[in-house]
Order: C-alpha cells, then structure tokens, then sequence
C-alpha cells in the first residue's frame, strides 16, 4: 500500500470515531471516554508516522516545505483539541463544542493534505519511494502507539527538528 492509500484508510477510521463522537448523547459518558481513547490511538500513531515518513520527506525539498510545515501546524492544533477532549472532565467545559471543533480541524486538515500535499508530493516522489514510505508509515503506527503521551510530544518536537539535530534529539550524544 502506497503512503497515500494508507493515509486515506486512516483518515476513514477517524472520520468515522468523530462522527460517532459528536453524534453521542450528552450523558453517555462511558461512550464518550471510550471514543476519546480510541480517536487517541488512531490519531496520534498516525500523525506521529505520518511526520516522521512523509511530512519530513516533503520538508526537504525546498518546493514542499511549506506545505509540510502547515501540516505539522494543522497536527498541533488538532492534538491540543484532543487532549482538551481528554482533560474534559476536570475542566467543566463543552465537551460536544470541542468535539465539533476537532472534527471541523481534522476535515480542513483531510482536505489539504489529500488535495494540495498529495498533489506536491506526487509531483516530487516516484512510485517506489509512496510505496517505501506507505510501508515506513505502517511499521512506525503500532511502536508509536505504546508510547506514553510524554514519547509521542517528544517525536512530535524531534520531527519538527531539521534532521541533523532529530537524531542526536532521539538517541542523545554518542560518546
């Protein structure tokens, strides 16, 4: 499977947990805890993946750059809606409104990336270099997931790093 066919399956399952969310009774609050944990863990794999294969690949071009940086921006964004959603129970707050907002996030996002990313990246990488990368993206999702939420903010800002400073960032100095 190709980076891109693997990034619009995933972008399915998550379409689908928001919109299960946001359709979710007020007081169903089991429901609610329950849908937050698995949005979670679809969408912090994959956006940890997705950065570390694709956005970054994107980000070495010059052409492409900024088109990756507003995806990371767009990630950002969505993952503090997140853990709003997250933290709802201790801050009294509309959790049906931060939904909405999340959901409204992630389709922009959805949009842009397979519509203008897509677009520069196909006009930037080969077929075998979208497979290699939907292969990376997949094997990187399930070690991703068993991180603490402390290991994904940590690759999220390594990922952000220019490359030669990510990899001393993740292993540290070698004596």
């Amino acid at each position: 499977m190709d980076i891109y066919q693997a990034l619009k399956k995933d972008h399915v399952v998550v379409r689908g947990l928001l919109n299960d969310l946001v359709n979710l009774p007020e007081g169903d609050k089991e429901g609610k805890s329950q849908l937050i944990n698995k949005i979670r863990d679809e969408l912090i794999p994959h956006a940890r993946a997705e950065e570390s294969v694709f956005y970054n690949s994107l980000r070495s071009l010059n052409l492409t750059k900024d088109i990756a940086m507003e995806g990371y921006k767009e990630h950002m964004e969505a993952e503090t809606l997140l853990r709003m959603l997250q933290l709802q129970d201790k801050t009294k707050m509309d959790w049906k409104n931060t939904a909405q907002k999340l959901r409204q996030a992630l389709e922009h996002h959805i949009a842009e990336e397979e519509g203008r990313m897509f677009e520069a990246a196909m006009n930037n990488f080969t077929e075998e270099e979208a497979q290699m990368f939907g292969e990376a993206f997949e094997r990187l999702k399930p070690q991703i997931k068993e991180q603490t939420i402390v290991g994904t903010t940590l690759d999220m800002v390594a990922n952000l790093m220019p490359p030669r400073f990510s990899e001393l960032f993740r292993n540290g100095p070698n004596p």
